[in-house]
């Protein structure tokens, strides 16, 4: 469409302006305005063509009729479709390409023009002006908007690199944790294969031989244990040498997030009390830091909502349940400290993927949200019936 309006109006001025023949004007017309059809894919040798046209165009009309008076070197309709392929030029070409052009327009129509220097209306100025502007305005823009493209890139890549670090951090403090863990149960080893040919009369030499190879493997695997843990810990890890906590903990945790402002009400299921000594540490841990993380989530992003905690076993025992849900916030509070690693539903995730349990996390129908952590225990007692 364009095209087409650009050719008409070139061969209008041609032939009714300059006094061009039909032929001539027709001709002209044509290959002023066939480059635009290159516009969209290739601006820049789209207007290198154009330049061409116009050049041999200028080469014509210097000899028209009807030259005085009319606009010199470039016509109207080479002003319309050179102003076109600009913009389209400054949108996809570097800045380099921008200066070439810009100079190549500006120098052609100042040279074309001191052919004729009677000729008052100077198309050249026009051209160079306008033209100069839309290119620099043009070559701005799409720098700026590449510079957006380029800093979301960055950004998304940050955000990975940061996603990856806050991964590999929490793996690395849950080793930690499980050192602690590990450690008692190697220390039990060590302990009872040395004391084994004691505690048992008659142990033959083959059997003490195997104890004590049992006690050695023991000593060597807690020794090499200690070398990771020094490569793990930091040296700001006081809190990590502490005793870890279990489900004996849960209490006192909800009970401070209570004084601080947060409504909550703790279920623990009286198997899980009953049964608490049979419960793995390791599954322990694992549930109060899974609470400790989603009640400091409900701190950070719902203050003040009412919020529910329930740990109980399921009926067949073969799973700890672990549940932390709240309900929309009525009315915002300052922040609370809750002494959580910062590392959120991550750390829930990672945990819960080590006991090889399931995570499921989401927005509840009242518009709160809710965390439920199934950790797969061990075989354990199961509870008489009443008869």
């Amino acid at each position: 469409m364009l095209t087409a309006l650009i050719g008409t109006l070139g061969f209008r001025t041609m032939f009714h302006g300059y006094g061009v023949g039909v032929a001539s004007a027709v001709l002209l017309a044509a290959v002023q305005s066939a480059p635009l059809l290159l516009a969209v894919t290739r601006p820049l040798q789209a207007w290198w063509i154009m330049m061409a046209a116009d050049l041999a165009s200028c080469a014509v009309l210097f000899h028209a009729p009807r030259l005085e008076g009319n606009s010199w070197p470039w016509p109207p309709a080479v002003i319309l479709g050179q102003l076109v392929l600009l913009v389209a030029v400054a949108r996809r070409e570097r800045r380099s390409a921008l200066v070439a052009v810009w100079v190549v327009l500006t120098s052609s129509g100042l040279a074309i023009a001191a052919a004729s220097p009677h000729n008052r209306d100077r198309g050249d100025v026009l051209l160079a002006v306008v033209g100069g502007g839309i290119l620099l305005v043009g070559g701005v823009l799409r720098e700026r908007h590449e510079a957006l493209q380029r800093l979301g890139e960055q950004q998304l890549i940050a955000q990975s690199e940061r996603a990856r670090h806050t991964l590999l951090e929490e793996r690395a403090r849950i080793a930690r944790e499980l050192h602690d863990v590990v450690a008692h149960h190697m220390s039990v080893i060590t302990v009872q294969a040395d004391s084994a040919p004691y505690r048992i009369p008659g142990t033959s030499a083959a059997a003490q031989e195997e104890f004590a190879a049992i006690a050695v493997a023991a000593r060597q695997s807690l020794s090499e244990m200690r070398i990771l843990l020094g490569a793990l810990r930091g040296e700001d890890s006081d809190d990590e040498r502490r005793p870890q906590p279990g489900l004996n903990g849960v209490p006192h945790l909800v009970e401070a997030i209570a004084r601080a402002g947060v409504p909550v009400n703790l279920v623990l299921d009286e198997g899980v009390v009953e049964l608490k000594e049979l419960i793995p540490p390791i599954v322990e841990l694992s549930a109060y830091r899974i609470v400790q993380e989603a009640l400091a989530n409900v701190v950070r992003h719902a203050p003040g909502a009412r919020t529910r905690v329930e740990v109980e076993l399921l009926p067949d025992r073969s799973c700890l349940t672990v549940l932390v849900a709240n309900a929309t916030p009525q009315h915002s509070s300052g922040s609370l400290e809750t002494s959580s690693t910062g590392q959120g539903l991550v750390g829930i995730r990672e945990r819960v993927r080590l006991l090889g349990g399931a995570l499921e996390t989401g927005p509840t129908l009242d518009g709160g949200f809710q965390v439920t952590a199934r950790l797969p225990l061990p075989a354990l007692p199961r509870k008489e019936s009443n008869t």
